[in-house]
């Protein structure tokens, strides 16, 4: 028999620590995309002036809708409403990318993994 019967050297649990590794990433990428998937549908809301503008997005960063109060609209102040506009959608975006990251933690266990999104 020689000294390699039933391939039990030390190498061996390397290779099995390895393969559980390796299923354990899988598992987590498996969970990741799930919750982005879900996430991708959620929708939040973005605003500006005390809710005299208000910007739908989802998950995707996609903005659904864009809601001005007409009390917001001045014809002699279009530089205010432009303004306006432009905080809540940069809102609702950062509310977008908060509830990915806060989704993405709950599967990664809070760690930072480079280049997730």
């Amino acid at each position: 028999m020689g000294k390699y019967k039933g391939f039990a050297g030390p190498g061996m649990n390397a290779n099995k620590n390895m393969s559980n590794v390796i299923k354990q990433a899988q598992k987590m990428q498996a969970e990741m995309e799930k919750v982005q998937e879900e996430l991708e549908d959620k929708v939040v809301e973005g605003t500006a002036g005390g809710g005299a503008v208000t910007a739908t997005a989802n998950g995707k960063k996609e903005i659904l809708s864009l809601k001005i109060s007409p009390d917001a609209v001045d014809p002699e102040d279009i530089e205010t409403l432009e303004d306006l506009v432009m905080v809540a959608v940069n809102d609702a975006v950062k509310k977008a990318d908060d509830m990915m990251a806060e989704g993405m933690s709950a599967v990664t266990g809070g760690i930072n993994i480079p280049g997730l999104f």
